[in-house]
This record gives C-alpha cells, structure tokens and sequence, in this order.
C-alpha cells in the first residue's frame, strides 16, 4: 500500500534518504530546510560527506540504519522489488518517493502527469513551451531532472507544474492529478519491475491512482487499447494523423508522426487544465515560435561533406528507434545502435528495417549490439529484397562506428548518420549527455561541422 505522507508530515520523524542522485540530494536539501537530519545511505556511497552528514553504504550498515528510521525517502533507481527494499517495508517502514511526498500536498488542479516508455520528455517540453509563452508561469518537473519539491521553488506559486512521471516514480505516488499523459508503451525497465506485466502495471497505475479522472492517451497504440481497463475511468485517444490541417505546431520545428503526436498530447493536456489559449490555433502558433526542442532527441548536428549527423542518443528502447528512423523516409540512413543490454526484444527493431525502403546500413555497439545483429540477420534471411538494402557490421568503439557510418555516407543523396542506440549508455559512457558527447566529438573529428540551416 502506497504511503499518502507529504512532506509536512515529517516533521519530528527520523527519516533516512535512500540514494543520493538528483532527487535524493534534492530530499536531503529540503529536509535541512525543514531542520531535519536525514540518515543516509547509497549503494555506491560518494567519496565525503553529504550536507555535512555521512553516507553509509547500503551493504554495510546502511540497510540497518534505515530499518530503524520511521520513514526512508527512496531514489526511484532503487526498485520497490528488491529484497532489501521489501525488507525495509517488512520492518514497518514506509518506503516514499520525493515526488509522492510533494504531490500529496500539491494544487492538483493545476498539475498534469506526462509518463510513457518514450516522448514524454517532449511532450512536457511542448506543454511547457507553449505555457511559458503565453504568459504563465509553469514548472516542467519530475524525471526530466527538476525534482518539484526542490528548496528552490519553495514559495514559488506557478500557475501550472508539468510532471514528467517514469515507471519508478509512479510506484511512489498516493494520488494523480486528475489529467495525467501516456505518450507511449513498449517493454522497458524489466529488470526493476521483474518483468513487463509488473511494467505495464507500474507504469500506468498513475492512471488509476485517487484523483485521475482523465488520461489522455497514444490512440496509435496497440498495447495501450488492449489495456483499456488500467487506464482510467476516463479516456481521451490522440493520434499522430488527428487534425491534420494543424499548422499551428509548424513553428515547432518537430520531425516525424511520433513528434506530430505529442505536440497533440501536449495540446490535450492543457485544454484539460482549462488553458483557455488551448483552443486557439492563433494563439498556440503564436507560441509555439522558438521552440528549441531537447538534446539528443532528433537533433541535427549539422553536416560534414554533405552527410548529416543527427543525435537521437535520448533513445534507450525499440521504439524510439524505430520512430526516429520513420522521420528521414526516403534517406539513406546509417543507423548506430547498440548499448546496456537490459534483455528487450529487438525482433520489432529488426522487423522495421525489413521494410524500410531506402539504404540502411546498421553498426551495432557493445553490450546488445551481438544480439541486434543476429536479430537483424534473422529478419533479413528469406527477404531478398530487405537483406539488399539492409547492411550490418559490428563495431566496438562509437568513434569507429561513426567513421564507417560517414564513409558510407558519402557520395549517397541525403546520406545521414542517426545515433539512435535503442540501448542505455551506461557501459561505455556515464549517461546519455556522455554518450552524445562522443558522438559529437566523433563526427567533428570527420572534417568541418557546418550547423544546420535556420529554419
């Protein structure tokens, strides 16, 4: 049973904090502004103190100092799944989450969940882009790296918050706003919610939650029609071909259905929230005008000797991919791939390069890159025409995939270079930010990097 306790309600207890990334660190600050002193504890503890207070590794001390607190703030990294968790629980703690602590108390009326295997980043991005421009003042919080209930907003009145909510996090909350966003479904994350049913489960219970009235949700998704029931006692669908006279999302700037699709999510979501602008395509064309879109989320680089490079480095699942190479159609694309191998499918990754009908050539990185191969391969045999277009070599280096991509490249009408890895980074690189880096430093290390053009 989830906790419905909020940050108030602290006060006088003994709490420990439980992993000390973003959102911890942030649980940490907000507790000494509040005059207390967690105990704290990591599984990988950092060199020093935190705060001024020591940080006791989980496997040594740390699990049992926790179980004697009254209640432990978690990281959504660590899984409600693990046995030290439940233990933890077993002891009559309660285990919260940040983001749980802040929304029990939070104005739900003005607050809309967005969560989603993929594109839920955008989609808050858009929302608040389009919010910010017409005059309101809006926090995009959550998984997209601005814990809500950071010291800094303390007092702040926004007119509007913008959750972006992952599969973790919504394991940790009481309630849901009553308009929360799904953006997309696709088997994720398995290893934390031991296995995809536990996946869909998690992940749309903010849909369920006390206090959802309704979900505005991918109506191109298979998966999420077959799971109606787990939705919601309300349901609006949006598909990427809704509307389609709308120019309003052309100053956007946004490339592909997928990209079309959450611009219309975004627009749902603040007609739901009674945005009065929201029914205006003047007034949103208006403020869609300089949206600069997300790193390392289909962003083009720019060109060296003709051939672009674009960055999709944000893509650590099949669907993403397969979406990214959806919006360079009739470009021959040298798609790299590859990364943390967390056991997903990627026959449906295979399956869309059979039926792409220009030049692909596939480079494949370690750790799921072996089994991208063979996946790819398995596809290709008895498809004579696919296995003509459809090239794959295995690489180990990211800059030695970007060498062989840009040579294939050249010379090829349109030639484009797509890191679009369907893996996470970590492995070879520390995070996704890492990860583009490389990329980057790869291509400029090709020649002269010409910026895109405006517009």
């Amino acid at each position: 049973m989830r906790s419905s306790l909020s940050w108030s309600d602290l006060a006088g207890l003994r709490v420990g904090v439980w992993g000390l990334g973003v959102e911890g660190t942030a649980s940490v600050a907000r507790l000494a502004s509040m005059g207390i002193e967690p105990v704290l504890a990591d599984d990988t503890p950092p060199a020093g103190e935190v705060s001024g207070l020591p940080v006791l590794a989980t496997a040594a001390g740390g699990l049992a100092a926790l179980r004697g607190c009254d209640v432990v703030i978690k990281a959504p990294g660590i899984s409600r799944y693990r046995a030290d968790a439940r233990s933890v629980e077993a002891a009559g703690v309660p285990l919260v989450g940040g983001l749980g602590l802040w929304m029990a108390q939070a104005p739900r009326d003005r607050v809309a969940c967005v969560t989603g295997t993929k594109g839920k980043s955008s989609t808050v991005s858009i929302a608040g882009h389009l919010l910010s421009s017409l005059g309101y003042k809006c926090l995009v919080g959550g998984n997209i790296g601005r814990p809500p209930y950071d010291v800094q907003y303390l007092g702040v009145d926004f007119d509007y918050w913008l959750i972006e909510t992952s599969s973790y996090q919504a394991t940790d909350l009481p309630f849901s706003p009553p308009v929360v966003a799904v953006t997309s479904l696709h088997p994720d994350h398995l290893p934390w919610h031991e296995g995809v049913e536990n996946y869909y489960r998690d992940k749309l219970s903010a849909c369920t939650q006390p206090g959802c009235d309704l979900t505005v949700a991918n109506g191109d998704s298979d998966i999420l029609r077959e799971l109606r029931h787990l939705l919601g006692p309300r349901v609006e669908w949006v598909r990427a071909d809704d509307d389609p006279r709308a120019s309003w999302m052309e100053p956007l700037g946004l490339l592909g259905s997928h990209s079309r699709r959450n611009a219309l999510i975004a627009r749902a979501c603040l007609r739901a929230l009674g945005v009065p602008e929201a029914a205006s395509e003047d007034a949103l064309a208006g403020a869609a005008a300089g949206f600069g879109g997300l790193e390392s989320r289909l962003q083009n680089l720019g060109t060296v000797g003709g051939v672009t490079f674009v960055d999709d480095s944000l893509s650590t699942n099949v669907l993403p991919t397969l979406a990214a190479l959806d919006a360079f159609p009739g470009r021959p694309v040298a798609l790299i791939v590859g990364g943390q191998d967390r056991g997903i499918d990627y026959g449906p990754l295979a399956a869309g390069l059979m039926t792409r009908p220009a030049p692909t050539l596939v480079l494949t990185l370690p750790e799921s890159g072996r089994r991208i191969l063979a996946a790819v391969k398995a596809a290709a045999a008895g498809v004579e025409a696919a296995a003509a277009r459809v090239e794959i070599r295995e690489c180990a280096q990211l800059a030695v995939a970007v060498q062989q991509a840009y040579r294939w490249s050249r010379g090829r009408d349109g030639g484009l270079v797509l890191l679009s890895p369907a893996a996470p980074s970590f492995g070879q690189f520390r995070n996704y930010r890492h990860r583009s880096e490389a990329f980057l430093a790869a291509a400029r290390a090709l020649g002269e990097l010409r910026p895109p053009a405006a517009g």
